[in-house]
């Protein structure tokens, strides 16, 4: 029935958030383990007592509701948050190097009139090795290059990044994050705004970095592209409530601890069941039913 309501009881409509994924690769040390991590601000906590380890090369899609604490979980990752509790380790020496954890803000917290060309970006992620009063040389300058040339970006080198388009933006932040010659690539919401196609550029992009080993991790409202894209799947709200492959995290009674009421599974005229999270913000992914 058209807008008809399924409760968390209904399997078959959890089950169209769990179609088949890729297998994970074995890796010889997890890239990253995270031991009972919490983090306090004055109002309250933001996570609290985080466990989970994160294997070399795989990627991992971190869901959960505004204000669960995806971005603290990236900014502690990331450095610039320490926790309050817990402990954080990179057991892989790959992971643990200087520049080996790259952090791709949301596109709302940039400032995009500040007057720089893609090239100028990329350069930035070789800072690291270049230093902050050396002169980049031939060798950085290539590793720039080869870096756009991944991302389909080189003939925009010398455009300002303000004139980008959205999805052309962050194709530019990963070719900063690959010439920073990074293992461990953090994404916060970078699909917000892209259309389809976009979407689809970043995954293909996505994809390529399993060769060469590159763990990623992508904060995300879609549950759909997060089934349909990633190894495993975290399910946050300020505690761990899932870790696992799709198919066991998104079960009726994980994502109701997740979302509370808040989460509405609703069947379309067209047949396609929307889930909805009206908690913060209305945000809504599209399933196929």
């Amino acid at each position: 029935m058209p807008g008809a309501r399924f409760t968390f009881q209904n399997d078959m409509a959890i089950q169209q958030l769990a179609p088949a994924i890729r297998p994970i690769a074995a890796q010889t040390a997890p890239a990253l383990e995270l031991a009972a991590l919490t983090v306090r601000y004055n109002s309250g906590a933001a996570l609290e007592n985080i466990s989970c380890t994160i294997q070399r090369g795989e990627q991992v899609a971190v869901v959960g509701p505004n204000g669960a604490g995806k971005s603290t979980l990236f900014k502690v990752i990331a450095g610039l948050h320490a926790p309050q509790h817990g402990q954080l380790r990179f057991p892989d020496p790959a992971c643990a190097a200087p520049g080996a954890v790259a952090y791709i803000p949301q596109r709302s917290q940039v400032d995009w009139r500040f007057p720089v060309s893609v090239f100028d970006v990329v350069m930035m992620g070789r800072t690291g090795r270049v230093g902050l009063f050396r002169r980049p040389s031939c060798h950085d300058r290539e590793q720039v290059l080869a870096a756009l040339d991944r991302v389909q970006m080189s003939k925009f080198s010398q455009r300002q990044i303000s004139e980008l388009s959205g999805g052309q933006q962050q194709r530019v932040f990963i070719a900063r994050a690959l010439a920073q010659e990074a293992t461990l690539l953090l994404m916060d919401e970078p699909l917000t705004g892209l259309d389809m196609r976009s979407q689809d550029g970043i995954f293909a992009i996505l994809d390529s970095l399993r060769a060469q080993h590159v763990t990623v991790l992508t904060a995300l409202h879609d549950l759909q592209l997060a089934a349909r894209h990633f190894d495993r799947v975290m399910l946050l709200n300020q505690r761990l409530i899932g870790f696992g492959t799709p198919d066991e995290v998104f079960t009726p009674t994980q994502l109701m601890s997740a979302y509370g009421g808040h989460l509405h599974l609703a069947l379309t005229d067209t047949g396609v069941l929307t889930v909805a999270d009206t908690c913060c913000g209305h945000d809504e992914v599209a399933v196929n039913a």
